[in-house]
């Protein structure tokens, strides 16, 4: 294989996500974390923050520059893959629900182009990670640095605080 892309909304990206770039990389020449936006989602992070992120935490693994970022333009993820001439995407397992929720989407990437899609077991290690309950536990004021690398824990931490910043009063 060539070129693979792993894609996902990577609000924020975790260890886990980077274990995955790293597995992957060793399967292709080429791999594009492509950083989409999820409308059905209630993201925390700026899709130019999420990319910022892993930029630095790709450049810190010295996994560059087989592994590159790139967000997502609105639209199908084949049409990507194509433009890049990628001929197969990755994604984790964690679980029987990760499978149930992603076959439909492999099935119709592969029906519409021919796309394929590789599914890598998640490390036991970080199967209980995702980034909605790293948001949440951050969102709590609980530890996540164990569950993040330092570039996403930082722009997390950043835009936690800039929710939490008081906002200006109109009080007289």
């Amino acid at each position: 294989m060539s070129t693979i892309v792993l894609p996902g909304s990577f609000d924020p990206f975790t260890l886990g996500h980077l274990d995955l770039a790293r597995r992957a990389a060793m399967l292709c020449s080429r791999l594009i974390i492509a950083i989409s936006h999820n409308p059905n989602k209630k993201g925390m992070l700026s899709l130019e923050a999420r990319q910022q992120a892993i930029d630095e935490t790709i450049r810190a693994e010295g996994l560059d520059p087989k592994v590159t970022s790139a967000v997502l333009p609105r639209g199908l993820l084949v049409d990507f893959c194509r433009e890049h001439g990628a001929r197969a995407v990755v994604r984790g397992m964690r679980g029987q629900i990760d499978l149930a929720y992603e076959e439909p989407m492999a099935r119709m990437n592969q029906h519409l182009a021919h796309v394929d899609t590789v599914f890598l077991l998640t490390d036991a290690r970080y199967s209980h990670i995702s980034s909605s309950l790293v948001r949440e536990v951050s969102q709590l004021g609980g530890p996540i640095d164990d569950m993040l690398p330092e570039a996403s824990r930082r722009a997390l931490e950043a835009a936690l605080a800039e929710r939490e910043a008081p906002t200006g009063s109109s009080e007289a």
